[in-house]
């Protein structure tokens, strides 16, 4: 098949290499975000998949927006069978939708219906589950509410980061991607409906949202450090001033301590939590860079009674 491929981050990147891989399909080109600041610079950069798919001597189209006339002139012109998405970023108006035979096949981190919206792995770890997995479905103007065409499922660690669940989702849900698209160009795949029950919601976590409660239990803290790992980053303040949190430990044999609370040693920080105490990981400083919490707290030197807030 003819495929015009869109994807923004190192996310896709697994797909975008199978599809480029594939003998049985082309990739026309590609659609991205248009190119941003990142950095400690705040240079503008191309997206990841606008990158490789330069390497790669594809044509790459950056509209403003999906809907916007040029854009869908050009995805017109260029006629494709049907358009993969993986973690493209904007939304899709039916006059784009409308274009590809074949539709828009979105591949989304998570076992539809749970975990529509943007942010469906940091979701799963955030609530605890102990699977999570990924789908291939036909995007329609219902936010994830297409018809599936295929699921894969993985188990969720102790340990996992949302980063370190998602880049194993990203290449197991690269050869999903391409068995539906091998099925659709076949006719041996069929969309089913997505069940009515089971439906949850997966918003964008925010900044703020990532701001840990010490009042919260110990393992609350952890699923919410491990799911805002590593973005936006978990946070709290001390001395006025935020710190970031990497993964933390629990530790439920340490002695209690009041909820943020800190309780310091040369080679561990221990924070209280609303149950029993949790060991910090890395840390970063507001305006420095990331440590280990025991390098940090040589380095301000602690006082008695001093709390993250």
């Amino acid at each position: 098949m003819r495929l015009v491929f869109a994807g923004t981050p190192d996310t896709a990147l697994p797909s975008l290499r199978a599809l480029l891989d594939s003998p049985r399909h082309e990739v026309a080109a590609v659609v991205t975000r248009p190119d941003a600041q990142s950095g400690r610079g705040r240079k503008v950069h191309p997206s990841p998949v606008a990158r490789l798919a330069e390497e790669a001597g594809i044509e790459v189209l950056k509209p403003a927006k999906a809907g916007d006339p040029e854009f869908l002139d050009r995805l017109r012109a260029i006629g494709p069978d049907c358009c993969p998405v993986v973690a493209y970023g904007a939304l899709l108006p039916q006059a784009a939708l409308d274009i590809p035979p074949h539709g828009w096949i979105n591949l989304h981190f998570s076992v539809l219906p749970a975990w529509r919206g943007a942010a469906p792995v940091q979701h799963a770890v955030l609530h605890g589950d102990d699977v999570t997995g990924a789908s291939t479905f036909r995007i329609v103007k219902e936010l994830d509410a297409g018809p599936v065409f295929g699921v894969l499922t993985e188990p969720i660690r102790p340990g996992d980061t949302s980063g370190a669940l998602l880049a194993r989702l990203a290449e197991a849900g690269a050869g999903l991607l391409l068995a539906t698209l091998d099925g659709v160009e076949d006719g041996t795949i069929e969309a089913r409906p997505q069940p009515a029950d089971g439906v949850s919601l997966a918003p964008k976590i925010t900044v703020e949202d990532a701001r840990i409660d010490w009042t919260a239990p110990a393992m609350r803290v952890d699923r919410l450090v491990r799911a805002c790992t590593p973005a936006p980053g978990a946070w709290t303040e001390f001395r006025g001033q935020r710190v970031k949190i990497g993964p933390v430990w629990l530790a439920p044999d340490a002695d209690k301590l009041a909820p943020g609370e800190i309780a310091a040693t040369r080679k561990s920080v221990l924070v209280g939590t609303g149950t029993h105490p949790v060991e910090l990981g890395e840390v970063q400083p507001q305006g420095k860079r990331q440590m280990t919490a025991a390098e940090w707290g040589r380095g301000v030197r602690f006082t008695g009674g001093e709390t993250l807030v």
